[in-house]
């Protein structure tokens, strides 16, 4: 009876450790990898969207985002085969100033790579690049 009493607590704990909710970073990371990816794939607005205060840009200003984002890629393609794949380095948190940075790997098409830092912040439970 007791071995069983020991699996069953161990059972129990294994499963706690494995359902655990994920932490900031983690979200963090997630929302700014996916912040990026939409940049690379040239979806613009979704990048943008991912800033905080985007919405209170006025249009002619996001046009002009939206061209620079095109421009930036278009250099990158050139210069270095483009922009192949997002990946996370590290995340940490600043507890102070209340944000989390996400460090990003991009990784272009002649092999070389480029670290990142992207500064990250929830707001009302949305992850937004600062």
């Amino acid at each position: 009876m007791r071995k069983f009493a020991y699996i069953a607590i161990l059972i129990i704990i294994v499963c706690g450790a494995a359902c655990s909710s994920p932490t900031r970073e983690e979200l963090a990371s997630l929302a700014a990898k996916g912040y990026y990816q939409h940049l690379v794939d040239g979806d613009y607005d979704h990048f943008l969207e991912g800033r905080v205060m985007a919405d209170s840009l006025p249009d002619d200003y996001r046009s002009q985002l939206n061209d620079a984002y095109a421009q930036f890629l278009a250099q990158q393609t050139k210069s270095r085969g483009g922009i192949r794949e997002v990946r996370v380095s590290r995340a940490f948190t600043d507890s102070t100033l209340n944000y989390t940075s996400v460090l990003l790997m991009l990784c272009y098409g002649d092999s070389t790579t480029e670290e990142v830092v992207v500064p990250m912040i929830e707001r009302d439970g949305r992850w937004m690049m600062k």
